[in-house]
């Protein structure tokens, strides 16, 4: 698949482009008059996807905003476990990625905004909200756990800053799961797949009584590692094992009163991915101040370069698996006191631990052995395989009041959130593995340290708590046949961290009180206000055609960095996006084509940097073999424009074809970094600084198609998918620069652009006995004819190049049984 977009067009022409193209096809079609059945045609064509983006359950295509929904059937066709499975883009606009080698924390964005490199932060936020049934997912933590009973998933594109709140600045992920019916239901799917997977669901619905439905939901998968660990007893690189239990009962005693009751467990354990070398550098260049480092000429069968995904690792290392527990209660009333008013209270309590522990990197630390200043190494009692363990556990608490009402020509909602978290990290980082030997092919290798005697080298803890009341309110003027709709919102909200970094070396920092330097916790105690509008104009260009020009912003919280020797505050940043859009059916309902064009500024960006610590000895400032990353605001005014669209057609019965394509850029102001360079100079000049986790190319297609086979009412089902996009930066900047030119030395690699089809055929509904009972059997596969491409890149080709390999072919086979 090859796509193209020409940069000279900006995304307004190119939204009037195919603007009018749509406005044209639609025309074409001499849409029928509104007939007496009102919408009721519009079962014969496309399913109305009905959406709760504003609060209120609303048909997708009458909803002005830019949204993707994935169905339940859509996850399923995929076979989606977690949200991690959505990193092969099934929504363009969408990049979901797990933190470096971790995939028990995930990297969320929404075009190109919200990107949280570094996702062990107690004191940092994600730019992107999940939710799930309204509740606020905290923490990146917690989210690769396994999907129970989903109903849909919702992408709400773009700053959502008015009715969701505090980081949402690149839009929110809105998952809504099934709910209890109150009829006798069963739901349960067993499957088996290479690399030893098996997976398990239970989805059971008890009939009523005294008004009250009950839905019990029990999930587990779990894989084997896709690269082998050689040292014996110790877990491979990249494995999972997943298992949940969801229970919900729903109250209805009347009309206008429900009370919904839910409670969930969880626990994913996940074993780190494997970061391979794929080059072993051809040496660094000279620079200005000094000579070249070279590569060491060693023929080692040890370490070995290679462009091809590993099956299993060069050396055996330390490794078990990284534990995350998630369990939680949410309790959402509902009571209707007049026909069109609605109140709602959602409380919820979460509680969340993750252990992690981190050695997919022996590889890369075997390299950097291989290079010197011109002279061959010695390689005895050399150490690698640098562990990092870095424990987590976080609570919160959340209370949600709305207000949902309808008066002529206005709709409305109003509301008011709190919610406080409770977070605190800690890590460890040390080499687990020695070499016993100058002769790196033939060389044994031990265990060098006990990981369990080592002391915690830093920890942090933190309190948020946030405060906010939103207002939304829609008119629909009496003129243009009340075609014309025009919705002004606004949210305000209070911020407020307080915390301590409280260990730094495995001590207490050493801060300056009253001009004497003492031990004591370096302290963050920060607040921000801010007021979100939102302002659309939408006008309904026929029944089928629905027009709407956005303005909106969002933001995200500001706070520190627990990496950081200062942990000192840095600022909230800000989007303030305009976006046109077009939500457009033909062909009688059987062809859907929606579209958006969006520009904005991006303010404060938070933006990482590492670099060595330094200790003074004796006076002098010396550095160390350890790392220390800050946060900084990026100075001036960033900018994001992207273009999206989404086409269904469906053009006999029995068969659906969709495509969609997002073009994403980001452009990110020059930044100062703030830690010196080779040889401890300062570089004081701005560097560039790339769009990270964010393909500006991205676009993905299927096909679904069923018929009827003669086994009663059986139905044999076909869906093939295809995502592509055009590879992305996983890091800010370049890896270093020259100290007297300031020349790039070593350049950014980008990660590869991929292509990855996933497949699934069913043979659904047949009958079985007399009970109404039906089975379903299934054979599917993910990345079906195993491309492999690295995501994720770092390092250069003269230092040597490293990274993570996307996901080999997994494919299985899978029975359902429903009554």
């Amino acid at each position: 698949m090859r796509l193209s977009i020409t940069r000279s067009l900006c995304a307004g022409s190119m939204f009037a482009l195919v603007l009018g193209l749509s406005s044209a096809a639609v025309a074409s079609e001499a849409p029928a008059a509104p007939s007496a059945a009102g919408d009721a045609d519009l079962d014969a064509g496309l399913e109305v996807i009905t959406v709760t983006a504003q609060k209120r359950s609303e048909n997708l295509q009458n909803t002005p905003i830019a949204i993707s929904v994935l169905s339940a059937k859509g996850l399923e066709n995929r076979h989606v476990t977690s949200l991690l499975d959505l990193g092969d883009g099934a929504i363009p606009s969408l990049k979901v990625a797990p933190f470096f080698s971790r995939p028990g924390a995930l990297i969320v964005n929404v075009r190109g905004v919200g990107v949280l490199s570094d996702s062990n932060q107690p004191a940092r936020d994600q730019g992107v909200g999940v939710y799930v049934d309204g509740v606020y997912q905290g923490r990146a933590q917690g989210l690769g756990t396994a999907l129970f009973d989903v109903e849909n998933i919702e992408v709400l594109k773009g700053p959502q800053g008015t009715l969701f709140g505090r980081n949402t600045e690149g839009g929110a992920v809105n998952i809504v799961t099934k709910k209890p019916s109150g009829t006798y239901k069963l739901n349960a799917t067993a499957g088996i797949g290479n690399y030893g997977s098996h997976k398990g669901e239970v989805h059971l619905d008890l009939p009523s009584f005294a008004n009250i439905a009950l839905k019990i939901d029990a999930v587990v998968a779990k894989r084997d590692p896709f690269v082998a660990n050689p040292l014996s007893g110790q877990l491979g690189f990249n494995s999972y094992d997943k298992r949940g239990v969801h229970v919900e009962a729903y109250w209805k005693p009347s009309d206008s009163f429900s009370a919904d009751l839910s409670a969930d467990k969880s626990y994913d354990a996940t074993s780190t991915l494997y970061l391979q070398q794929i080059s072993a550098g051809t040496g660094l260049p000279a620079a200005a101040s000094g000579s070249a480092a070279v590569l060491a000429n060693t023929t080692s069968a040890l370490f070995r370069a290679s462009s091809k995904r590993a099956s299993s690792a060069i050396v055996g290392v330390p490794q078990q698996a990284s534990i995350g527990k998630a369990q939680g209660t949410r309790l959402s009333l509902e009571w209707k006191p007049a026909d069109k008013l609605t109140l709602r209270s959602i409380s919820s309590y979460r509680e969340m631990t993750q252990t992690q522990y981190d050695n997919g990197s022996a590889d890369t630390t075997l390299q950097q052995a291989t290079v010197s200043a011109g002279v061959a190494p010695s390689f005895a009692s050399f150490q690698f395989a640098r562990m990092s363990l870095a424990p987590f556990r976080q609570n919160q608490v959340s209370q949600e009041l709305q207000v949902i009402g309808e008066m002529p020509r206005f709709k409305y909602q109003a509301g008011g959130l709190y919610y406080v978290e409770r977070v605190q990290d800690a890590a460890q980082a040390f080499n687990t593995m020695a070499m016993t030997s100058d002769v790196l092919g033939s060389a044994a290798t031990v265990r060098s340290i006990n990981y369990d005697a080592q002391t915690i080298q830093r920890a942090s803890h933190v309190k948020t708590t946030s405060k906010g009341l939103y207002g939304q309110a829609t008119y629909t003027p009496a003129l243009l046949n009340d075609a014309a709709h025009l919705t002004v919102g606004a949210r305000w909200t209070n911020d407020k961290k307080e915390g301590s970094l409280f260990l730094v070396n495995g001590a207490a920092p050493i801060v300056p009180v009253n001009g004497v330097n003492v031990q004591a916790p370096v302290l963050l105690n920060a607040s921000w206000s801010r007021v979100d509008p939102m302002i659309n104009l939408a006008v309904d260009a026929s029944r089928d055609v629905h027009l709407y020009a956005k303005w909106s912003t969002g933001y995200r919280s500001g706070g520190a960095n627990s990496r950081s020797l200062s942990y000192r505050a840095f600022n909230p940043e800000t989007v303030s996006m305009f976006e046109l859009g077009a939500k457009t059916e033909f062909w009688d309902h059987r062809a859907r084509l929606n579209l958006a064009a969006y520009a904005g500024n991006y303010k404060n960006i938070q933006l990482d940097f590492s670099g060595l610590y330094e200790d003074v000895v004796n006076g002098v400032r010396v550095a160390t073999t350890r790392t220390t990353t800050d946060t900084v605001n990026a100075p001036g005014t960033g900018h994001l424009k992207g273009f999206e669209a989404e086409f269904t057609l469906a053009p006999v019965d029995g068969l659906t074809l969709s495509a969609s394509y997002a073009y994403n850029h980001v452009s990110i102001p020059a930044t100062v970094n703030p830690f010196p360079q080779t040889g401890g100079v300062f570089i004081t000049v701005p560097v560039p600084i790339y769009q990270v986790y964010t393909p500006e190319h991205s676009a993905s297609a299927t096909l679904d198609y069923e018929t009827k086979v003669a086994l009663g009412d059986a139905k044999l089902r076909f869906h093939l998918d295809g995502n592509y996009d055009s590879g992305f930066y996983a890091n800010y900047t370049d890896s270093n620069y020259d100290t007297v030119t300031r020349e790039v030395r070593y350049k950014q690699p980008k990660g590869d652009a991929a292509l990855i089809f996933n497949g699934r055929v069913a043979l659904a509904d047949v009958a079985v006995g007399d009970a109404g009972a039906k089975l379903t059997f299934a054979v599917w596969a993910r990345n079906l004819f195993n491309e492999e491409h690295l995501f994720y890149k770092s390092g250069s080709a003269a230092a040597g190049v490293s990274g993570f390999f996307n996901d080999p072919r997994t494919f299985g086979g899978e029975i359902n049984i429903k009554f």
